[in-house]
């Protein structure tokens, strides 16, 4: 082979390492009372960057799910064929225990080790993660009803992955589905026109149009329909307990952003039966339940986006040569990296704090409860737009490299903008905080006494709570509330993450993110900390152990 076909100056493949070889995440296990779990995470993480795995992640990507809506005789199946790669993820996902058995777990960090399954598995492949999370969070919406709970749950929480097309019932594990949005709807689900009949044996019959249901194999859906009392949520089973397909056609596969491996359909809904769940006429309040848990798994998917996007980074530049050194040694792209990692740590422990949170109000503590719904809908808004930001500069880092599809970053690069729409776009978001904070006063007292403790020890941050109290004194004037209500979700966020920093024993990164983020000495772009951050601090934390 001639000269010019010599490779050079780029780096190895990234794989065989671990997810979970995380200091912030660990760190926040340990605090939050998971550190029981800290072997299983271990374990997981280094399966996630395992090349088996990682090839599975790009199969399932490179060969997208195929509609299959007749059989060859002309039967309507309504069928979508995933690769056997989709399939290996899901059974790994669910036998660890990333979907619903947490809820079946009542040991303390259950949902937080939880929580750090999804984060450092996600890592892998996102896409698989929209029906581990839809099963996750359908628990809390189905215990509204409890002699469905009592029949469906401990099937949600089987550690078995059983696929196909069956009654529920007579399967050893179970996948659940939300199906909400409708054409004329989006956001605003009370414009949903699906009807809901009663059938007179305790179920109803539903007809309507829904325009975009995830992960349409499901088994069981959480659906929005409009009955005599108004506006209710339902239990819609795929097959019917005689063995029979449900009245549930799907009419295509969306052509969407983000990942390829995961479905999502276009769905009508024929007389389909289902089984009503919570108070008729009170749809989203029932439903709300499941819609607060996925939007934490947005957090912790935005979260694990923003590590895997860094780990690339820093791979490249650790054994790519510029200018007659490695980029990681060169002091602009050391900057653009450090500020990677300050906001990724950040996501990371934002989002495990949010899922202590969880631990502690399923254990009755109602200041965790109030703090969460607070915080949950800030973190929703600001983590999940910073994804799409970092995994854009994180892609740079690699420059042409990072463009291709082999890289996997433009796979990053597509989910991150997922996780800001999914489960209220940043408006819907931004809003949800206002009525939290309306109709939860003592969301915002468990708020200011969460950052308190730092405040008092970090100036920075001390100086953006006082700034914080002042924006929330513009709410009382109800014509400004909605203009400043993003601007709210941000200042929340920033300051909680600054606390959580500050006390997390990592001082660089605290300094760093208070500098930048709170105090302003910050450009407009990542690569722009203030001279003088210990740029070697926060980059000896975020490389991982086995890369140093």
């Amino acid at each position: 082979m001639s000269a010019t076909h010599e490779v050079f100056n780029q780096p190895p493949p990234l794989t065989g390492f671990s997810t979970a070889d995380d200091p912030a995440l660990l760190e926040a296990l340990r605090a939050g009372d998971g550190a029981w779990g800290e072997e299983e995470v271990r374990e997981l993480g280094a399966r996630a960057g395992s090349p088996e795995v990682q090839e599975q992640a790009r199969l399932a990507e490179a060969y997208p799910p195929v509609l299959r809506t007749h059989d060859r005789f002309g039967h309507r199946v309504d069928e979508v064929e995933f690769h056997p790669a989709w399939h290996e993820l899901m059974a790994a996902a669910v036998a660890s225990g990333q979907h619903a058995a947490a809820w079946a777990e009542p040991r303390p960090g259950a949902h937080l080790v939880r929580a750090a399954k999804f984060y450092v598995w996600a890592q892998a492949e996102p896409g698989h993660g929209c029906p581990i999370s839809m099963t996750y969070a359908a628990v809390p919406a189905l215990r509204a009803q409890p002699e469905l709970a009592a029949a469906y749950e401990p099937l949600l929480a089987s550690r078995t992955y059983d696929s196909g097309p069956r009654p529920p019932l007579d399967k050893r594990g179970l996948i659940a589905g939300m199906s909400m949005t409708e054409k004329q709807g989006g956001s605003d689900v009370r414009a949903n026109t699906t009807r809901a009949v009663p059938a007179g044996d305790g179920t109803y019959v539903l007809t309507g149009h829904k325009w975009f249901t995830s992960a349409p194999m499901s088994d069981v859906f959480l659906v929005l329909a409009q009955a005599e009392q108004g506006l209710t949520c339902f239990l819609m089973p795929r097959v019917l307990p005689d063995g029979t397909r449900n009245g549930m056609r799907l009419q295509r596969l969306k052509d969407k952003l983000g990942n390829r491996s995961n479905a999502s359909a276009e769905i009508e809904y024929e007389q389909a039966v289902a089984w009503p769940v919570g108070e008729p006429g009170r749809g989203v309040r029932t439903i709300v339940e499941m819609v607060n848990m996925t939007r934490l798994d947005c957090v912790i998917g935005s979260a694990a986006g923003m590590r895997a996007g860094l780990r690339q980074a820093l791979h490249h530049a650790a054994y790519r040569r510029a200018f007659g050194a490695e980029l990681i040694d060169q002091p602009l792209m050391r900057n653009v990296l450090a500020d990677l990692a300050v906001e990724s740590q950040a996501a990371t422990v934002l989002a495990m704090r949010l899922a202590a949170a969880v631990d502690r109000a399923q254990a009755g503590d109602e200041q965790e409860a109030a703090l969460r719904r607070l915080a949950l809908a800030a973190g929703k808004y600001w983590v999940c737009k910073r994804g799409s930001a970092h995994a854009a500069e994180a892609l740079e880092c690699l420059g042409g490299n990072g463009y291709v599809e082999e890289s996997g970053m433009p796979r990053l690069y597509r989910e991150a903008p997922l996780l800001s729409i999914w489960e209220g776009s940043g408006n819907v978001a931004a809003l949800d905080v206002l009525r939290a904070l309306q109709r939860e006063p003592q969301g915002l007292e468990a708020y200011f006494a969460e950052v308190a403790p730092a405040a008092a020890a970090e100036p920075h941050l001390a100086a953006a709570v006082a700034r914080l109290r002042t924006l929330l004194g513009e709410l009382c004037d109800p014509g400004r509330a909605q203009l400043v209500a993003r601007r709210l979700a941000e200042q929340l966020t920033l300051v909680l993450q600054a606390a959580l920093l500050v006390r997390s024993g990592a001082p660089a990164v605290a300094d760093a993110f208070c500098a930048s983020r709170l105090e302003g000495d910050w450009g407009r772009a990542f690569g722009t900390l203030p001279p003088g951050t210990d740029l070697t601090q926060i980059l000896q934390r975020a490389v991982p152990e086995d890369a140093r």
